[in-house]
């Protein structure tokens, strides 16, 4: 009786039987897990340093409304010289140049205007503006580079623009009647936010808004609440405000305030997200709080008019 023969191997089926070597092929295949990229730390020291930055510019703010006009007008184009090179530094337009010599022509004009124009209006503001503008273009156009990179210049030199007209509207505020106790109750909602805000940061830093941001979400809440109770307290105290009044403007000033300051913590993580080389140190940790006082000003304008004049 003939012998049965061996089963053949199956060298040809598919998909092949899934033993440990076939295993091992598709975990090598597979590709190994990134490393979880490290969190920005929240550095404390540093946080008390910006904390203490916004309150002296808060108190140099304050005290310089309690001037006459034109010495405020001089207080006021300190801060703006200083948003001017500190936004030029940290943003890093294509023409640094440009964009900071309107900056600060826009500021002079602008404070002459605030001062000098009968009656007081914001009307000659929008004015020198629109005229900054229109030099930046003209200054973009006409540099050595052409148009390169002219979009995201144009868009710097508006920001800062922007930024020293609405510090300019603190004096037309202050020319108003009341104006100046509306100063001090609203710049001081936002710059008790702020302080607090990067307070809370070096003593609890959370929850983190965003992996890459090191701020934490208890002291931009806490701090805008703080502030509107400031601004509350301060509207008890000075004649002709009432506190309920005085607290609202604080709200809206004191969010604007966090807000701006927050914003530029993502602009900064952004820009390290998309690998480009950090800014000066200096001026990346406090464009958040000149900016934020810069573009709180108009908030405080707006919301004085609204509840308090």
């Amino acid at each position: 009786m003939p012998a049965t023969p061996p089963p053949a191997e199956d060298h040809g089926a598919w998909p092949p039987a899934a033993g440990p070597a076939s295993r091992r092929h598709g975990e090598d295949d597979e590709p190994a897990p990134e490393d979880p990229v490290p969190l920005p730390p929240v550095r404390r020291l540093l946080s008390l340093g910006i904390a203490g930055f916004a309150a002296l510019v808060m108190v140099g703010l304050v005290v310089g409304a309690q001037t006459p006009h034109e010495s405020y007008a001089v207080v006021i184009f300190g801060v703006q010289a200083l948003f001017v090179g500190v936004w030029t530094v940290a943003s890093r337009p294509p023409a640094p140049r440009v964009v900071a010599a309107v900056g600060l022509a826009v500021a002079i004009g602008t404070d002459f205007a605030a001062v000098w124009t009968r009656p007081a209006s914001l009307a000659p503001l929008a004015y020198v503006t629109a005229a900054g503008f229109i030099i930046g273009v003209v200054g973009q156009l006409t540099r050595p580079a052409g148009r390169q990179r002219v979009t995201e210049s144009l868009g710097s030199s508006l920001l800062v623009t922007l930024g020293v007209v609405s510090l300019a509207s603190l004096v037309v505020l202050g020319r108003i009647p009341h104006g100046t106790q509306a100063i001090v109750a609203c710049l001081a909602a936002a710059g008790i936010a702020l302080f607090i805000a990067r307070f809370v940061d070096a003593i609890v830093p959370l929850p983190r808004i965003a992996p890459q941001v090191p701020r934490g979400g208890a002291g931009v809440v806490l701090g805008a609440m703080v502030g509107t109770a400031a601004a509350g307290a301060i509207g008890n105290y000075l004649d002709g405000l009432d506190p309920l009044r005085a607290a609202l403007a604080g709200l809206a000033t004191a969010i604007v305030a966090v807000m701006v300051d927050l914003s530029v913590g993502y602009a900064d993580a952004s820009r390290v997200i998309d690998g480009d080389e950090p800014a000066f140190w200096l001026a990346r940790h406090i464009q958040g709080p000149i900016g934020a006082f810069a573009f709180a000003a108009p908030a405080a304008y707006v919301a004085s008019s609204l509840l308090i004049l």
